[in-house]
């Protein structure tokens, strides 16, 4: 990938991730049940996405709405997905827990990032959800293959959250805030310029991509719009 900025595109099957690739996407998060927010792809709905682009595919591992792993018998089941999708090919993940204080999961964490045997992986949203997003970020800067952090400052959206991004851009490579922040939650074009402005260079649209909603699939002309925004 280029030293331009990253524009990862959420998709939900092949025709989205031709459609998101030909727009200008360097990324795809791979996801199904958007209802539930996003949720863990088949190991053949990942197969075939492969096979339909060239571009990275970061996957999703989450079983249910929300941003609790669940109990034992949950975890075993995600463990067993990530192995499947792991054996498939799959070589980046999305994923992140928190207990019921808002702290880090890290049982359910570290037990993914195991049988993931350091495939690169984004901590979503649920950092926006985090009881101490300092603390969490520092809890979690020494496990292997975490590269990048997708939020939106604020679990209300980028709206809220611009103050919070600008001074984490602002903290890039202390501790606890190598990974790359990537922008998404509520993302649209005019936050671009007061975000590249303070030093972002990480993206990620879902419903931009999708100005019929999401029943429709990605339109690569609304993903080349965002391409030339990101870049301009």
């Amino acid at each position: 990938m280029s030293n331009r900025a990253v524009l990862e595109v959420i998709a939900l099957d092949e025709q989205d991730a031709v459609a998101a690739q030909t727009g200008g996407a360097d990324r795809l998060e791979l996801v199904t049940d958007m209802a539930a927010d996003g949720l863990t792809p088949s190991t053949a709905g990942f197969t075939a996405i492969r096979r339909a682009v060239d571009i990275p595919l970061r996957v999703m591992l989450r079983l249910a709405d929300g941003f609790a792993a669940g109990g034992p018998r949950e975890v075993d089941a995600l463990v067993g997905r990530a192995e499947e999708l792991r054996e498939a090919g799959a070589d980046e993940f999305v994923l992140g827990f928190l207990t019921p204080a808002g702290e880090p999961d890290l049982v359910a964490v570290e037990r993914l990032i195991a049988v993931l045997d350091g495939a690169r992986w984004t901590f979503h949203r649920a950092i926006d959800r985090a009881a101490d997003r300092d603390g969490l970020r520092k809890r979690l800067a020494d496990l292997p293959g975490l590269d990048t952090y997708l939020t939106a400052g604020a679990a209300t959206g980028v709206d809220d959250g611009l103050p919070v991004l600008e001074a984490e851009a602002a903290r890039t490579g202390e501790p606890g805030y190598e990974p790359q922040i990537l922008v998404g939650g509520g993302l649209r074009l005019d936050h671009l310029p007061r975000l590249r402005a303070a030093g972002l260079t990480a993206f990620h649209i879902g419903g931009a991509a999708r100005p019929q909603g999401w029943t429709a699939p990605v339109s690569a002309d609304a993903v080349r719009t965002w391409r030339e925004a990101v870049d301009a």
